[in-house]
């Protein structure tokens, strides 16, 4: 365990399902140090959100967590009791879900769902404020969020506001409680391009102005490019890779980071990408060794029947990958 704000190791996460057993998550490990900016990529269903879920033990009643190593500030959550995690949920780490429209309650103002986060991250910090208090703070929260009119969308249902809005809602209950680490998971799915861009260089300007620590969770390289100081690759439950974001960018090691970046279409031209050959493999019965080697093209023999570790590659950077290795 060191001394980083998070610290993951050896996360594994599985589902109950009609035919069997999902091994989903398989031994992630990850850190985020204090006012560090870390990103986390991959393709969609490759385990981003099922790790997010896990570090705040909000993972449906199916799941299942064989082994796992969850350290906040050095206490241990996994063992942490129901008062322990709603202070850690109130006080410290707050999430930014991919989709406001689910995340928002439908039939509820939103002052009422806003008046409750505020009400209780206040009390988690022995403050008990009044009404009138609450208020206005839901309204310097939304401010902050980059929304006009603030007083006006209180008093709104989530239906009646935009994609954006909607967002930006989120951001500002994230904010009542998220004093040292937020987790945005792909915060910008669901909107169009501008807006999408919008939302990250609020949040960019907010982390930093706050000096907050922010894990982003995205598929879109682009925008972790401009915004992490280092990056996580996930590829079918697994951390591949690691490096700082320049170097990531700039000199990608495993086989699955190449074949990312190379399917990013290119505003020069020059074709279509390709993109990489093969399927994700089924989580249900995952190869034994490495669950890249079906679609990698420098593919061993050790690859079929051992599982690659994590090994350092350089100043702040991880591969796991046989070429690097023994």
């Amino acid at each position: 365990m060191s001394s980083a704000l998070l610290n993951v190791e050896e996360l594994q996460v599985h589902f109950k399902v009609y035919g069997g057993i999902l091994k989903v998550l398989n031994d992630v490990a990850l850190t985020v140090n204090e006012k560090e900016k870390v990103g986390l990529i991959g393709e969609s269903g490759c385990g981003k959100t099922t790790t997010m879920k896990a570090i705040m033990r909000i993972l449906p009643w199916n799941a299942i967590v064989p082994k796992a190593k969850i350290y906040f500030k050095g206490k241990d959550v996994m063992k942490m009791n129901d008062s322990e995690l709603k202070r850690l949920r109130r006080r410290s780490i707050s999430i930014i879900f991919q989709d406001p429209t689910a995340a928002l309650n439908p039939v509820f103002k939103i002052r009422d769902q806003i008046f409750d986060v505020v009400k209780y991250a206040n009390l988690e910090m022995g403050k008990n404020l009044s009404k009138k208090e609450i208020e206005e703070e839901a309204i310097r929260l939304l401010r902050e969020a980059a929304l006009p009119e603030p007083e006006r969308i209180l008093d709104s249902y989530p239906f009646q506001l935009s994609g954006g809005m909607r967002q930006r809602v989120c951001i500002a209950m994230a904010l009542a409680s998220a004093h040292e680490l937020l987790i945005a998971d792909e915060p910008g799915t669901s909107l169009d391009v501008t807006i999408e861009d919008q939302i990250l260089r609020l949040l960019k300007q907010i982390v930093e102005e706050k000096r907050t620590s922010i894990i982003l969770i995205s598929h879109a390289l682009g925008a972790v490019k401009g915004f992490v100081d280092r990056v996580y690759v996930m590829y079918a439950g697994c951390i591949v890779e690691s490096a700082r974001t320049p170097d990531l960018f700039r000199e990608p090691l495993h086989p699955y980071t190449k074949g990312l970046l190379a399917a990013v279409p290119k505003l020069t031209g020059g074709g279509v990408p390709s993109g990489i050959k093969g399927r994700v493999p089924d989580y249900m019965n995952p190869p034994l060794g490495c669950r890249f080697v079906t679609r990698c093209e420098h593919a061993m023999p050790i690859c079929e029947k051992k599982q690659p570790r994590m090994i350092k590659a350089g100043n702040d950077r991880e591969v796991a990958c046989f070429l690097y290795g023994e």
